[in-house]
């Protein structure tokens, strides 16, 4: 029989004494009694799917599997208005699909739209399906369509509130960013750190450089740190008004630029001529 502890924290609170042997069903297939084989056909996906992407070559290596030898651990379904609703189990039932397989075994649940959501969560996140984008989509539904607080939900799946928070910031990255790590191009740790960052511009930019350079997440660090430090602010030099009275009155006489500072006067000129006709004006030399 498979560890118990697997399932997370509380799932017998949430569903009820059976669930853990109901799971293991699944997992075991220890009692085909509970299971019965229906019309593909007649199942739609579960609503509550956290994932999204799924790793063809496995699904196809499945798939010839179940093409040589069936499908022995049961999907969990559930009855719906017409036909059934898939409640747990989707590789297998991709996987049957890509065998053309006409039915499947399935235990039949009276699961609540509850229940359902939370399962199809932690029965990827206890396989280590879910990209850190899938699951913090699953954390976000489950919190806005359950009510739960991040505390309640970190409990309920046996997480650190840390993590819970650390991982729907990710939900925060642009479109493309999160496609990335979608697509395992950028790892969790490279995404969080990519939240350090203020402009969404910035982010894709780094986030691309990441992954065509091949940085670490230290490297990725000390990029982003670097952007975010800010410019030495060029220190502000009180003028005295006086003085800039001054300056102005000899630059409209000389018709030059002059340059006061605290002991010195600076006057500009051109060429020799210039000088010479400075020098006219303040009297050392006659015209």
């Amino acid at each position: 029989m498979a560890s118990k502890k697997r399932l997370g924290k509380g799932l017998n609170e949430i569903f009820g004494d059976d669930i853990d042997s109901i799971l293991d069903d699944i997992s075991n297939s220890e009692k085909k009694k509970a299971s019965s084989n229906i019309d593909i056909s007649k199942i739609r996906p579960n609503p509550y799917q956290p994932r999204r992407n799924f790793d063809e070559q496995g699904l196809q290596e499945l798939a010839d599997s179940i093409k040589e030898n069936g499908v022995f651990q049961p999907i969990l379904v559930r009855k719906s208005l017409n036909g059934y609703e898939l409640v747990a189990g989707e590789r297998r039932l991709r996987a049957s699909k890509m065998a053309n397989k006409k039915d499947i075994p399935a235990i039949v649940v009276d699961f609540n739209d509850r229940q359902m959501m939370e399962i199809s969560l932690l029965e990827n996140i206890q396989r280590k399906d879910l990209s850190p984008i899938e699951e913090a989509s699953a954390y976000n539904q489950l919190i806005r369509k359950l009510n739960y607080t991040q505390d309640e939900l970190a409990k309920r799946i046996g997480k650190s509130r840390a993590n819970v928070t650390n991982l729907l910031r990710l939900l925060n990255l642009p479109d493309e960013v999160k496609k990335l790590v979608n697509e395992n191009k950028l790892s969790y740790g490279q995404a969080r750190t990519l939240l350090s960052l203020d402009d969404e511009d910035k982010i894709v930019d780094m986030a691309k450089k990441a992954v065509k350079q091949g940085l670490s997440v230290r490297q990725l660090e000390r990029l982003c740190s670097e952007e975010t430090v800010e410019p030495k602010k060029k220190k502000v030099v009180k003028k005295d008004p006086f003085m800039e009275d001054v300056k102005d009155r000899l630059q409209r006489m000389f018709s030059t630029k002059v340059e006061i500072s605290k002991k010195d006067i600076s006057i500009q000129y051109n060429d020799i001529e210039d000088l010479n006709r400075i020098l006219e004006i303040i009297g050392v030399i006659e015209d």
